[in-house]
């Protein structure tokens, strides 16, 4: 496979881009290798700048949920473009998408636009201070909200100890105001509690993970937390800029019936465009300005061109609701399918699954947390990644992500999906 001009853009950029890339994942360093620099995609295929295609499982991180470049999307996009793509000022378009997430998101009575799910996250955690007056949250190791400073925090040394800087230039101060616990350990998020009692603010947390690999929650783990927040007066808030609108038209929530006092969003709520949402009590979301004490702003915040771009999305999700047991059957397909080539192997490999998002962890050990992904063997995942892409299959380069697929694999790409990793298996293996 040539990649020749991949290359050669990658070493022009390193010397006016940090790193050569605008986000350090798709440096490639996990894996090994040159990042491919993508030129066009549609439907379930990218395309890059030597005309090789790939099919691909990241779906832009989630939100391509009816494969990349759809016409009615891109229609959208055209037609809010002759009306310009920046005011500054309200639009009619965010009220509509207002309601319509309103519409299909439990417990969102009222939201706020944002620009990312970073700054999405960000906010909410800052609401949930002003409205209880406290300053510390609970966070988990392993969920990620976006890069803000008060996300970027290592577990401490102990249960019930504040954590420390994760990044240079986040502050000892910052840190102690972070408490880390395991995921799916709701003993852990009780001692935190009891041992920080009336302090929490919120505990915020994917309640599906996708940024430790895909971790689900045990059984009662989100009713468990559910109830905790209710005892103690802690705010509840579900990350969902991953699983929002992808596992069901309510998100996590809907899927498992557990509602949060927050949520955040981002991504699919503008097709793919930079876009994010907080949303949920009205009681909570009152607090912010111009109508309480707590300050977030955005000068392109619901920006026209996005919200024309999520709201055709959302309209078409919450029309053909069918979108939901069609993706289920495609991930059946494929996930049973890896698991006969598995045992067929003889390899004892995990992977999780729920939905359209999947991990293969390349362990033998069940992942339930973090501490169980780090089990992987990410040099083995590195091969394995420069195989599938060798044949076609365009994954996430990080073992510590979630892969995620779009309506458009039909039988046929499933096949070619399942040969490749039939096939990559076999290499990495000799």
């Amino acid at each position: 496979m040539n990649t020749e001009n991949s290359k050669k853009l990658f070493a022009q950029a390193q010397n006016t881009i940090v790193g050569g890339v605008n986000s350090p994942v798709r440096a490639f360093r996990a894996v090994g290798g040159n990042p491919l620099f993508i030129q066009k995609a549609k439907g379930a295929y990218l395309y890059d700048v030597d005309d090789n295609a790939y099919i691909e499982l990241i779906n832009s991180w989630g939100p391509m949920i009816l494969g990349h470049n759809p016409d009615f999307i891109r229609e959208a996009i055209a037609k809010s473009l002759e009306n310009s793509w920046s005011f500054g000022a309200p639009t009619h378009i965010e009220i509509q998408m207002a309601e319509l997430i309103a519409s299909m998101v439990p417990a969102v009575e009222k939201i706020r636009m944002v620009n990312s799910g970073t700054e999405a996250c960000l906010s909410a955690i800052r609401v949930a201070r002003g409205y209880t007056g406290k300053s510390k949250i609970i966070k988990f190791a392993g969920c990620y909200h976006g890069h803000a400073d008060a996300f970027l925090i290592a577990a401490g040394s102990g249960a019930v100890t504040f954590g420390t800087p994760d990044s240079a230039g986040v502050t000892q101060g910052v840190a102690q105001d972070t408490l880390v616990a395991e995921y799916n350990n709701l003993e852990a998020v009780e001692n935190l509690v009891n041992a920080n009692k009336n302090q929490i603010a919120c505990i915020i947390l994917e309640p599906v993970a996708g940024n430790m690999g895909l971790v689900l929650p045990k059984k009662g783990f989100l009713e468990g937390l559910r109830a905790l927040c209710d005892k103690d007066g802690i705010v509840l808030i579900f990350d969902e800029v991953m699983t929002g609108f992808r596992l069901a038209q309510g998100g996590v929530q809907e899927r498992f019936g557990v509602k949060a006092d927050l949520i955040t969003m981002g991504k699919i709520i503008g097709a793919g465009m930079p876009v994010g949402a907080y949303g949920g009590k009205k009681e909570i979301m009152d607090c912010v300005a111009p109508l309480g004490k707590v300050y977030q702003a955005g000068t392109l915040s619901g920006n026209p061109t996005a919200m024309s771009a999520g709201l055709a999305m959302l309209q078409y999700l919450k029309n053909n609701p069918s979108i939901y047991t069609l993706l289920d059957s495609i991930g059946e397909k494929l996930v049973n399918g890896m698991k006969s080539i598995h045992q067929k192997l003889g390899l004892n490999y995990t992977i999780n699954h729920i939905g359209s998002m999947y991990t293969v962890f390349f362990t033998d050990k069940k992942v339930d947390n973090f501490i169980d992904a780090q089990t992987s063997d990410t040099a083995l995942f590195g091969q394995y990644f420069r195989a599938m892409l060798s044949k076609g299959i365009y994954l996430a380069p990080s073992q510590y992500e979630s892969l995620f697929f779009s309506t458009c694999l039909t039988d046929e790409l499933i096949g070619k999906i399942l040969f490749a990793h039939e096939e990559s298996l076999k290499e990495i293996r000799n």
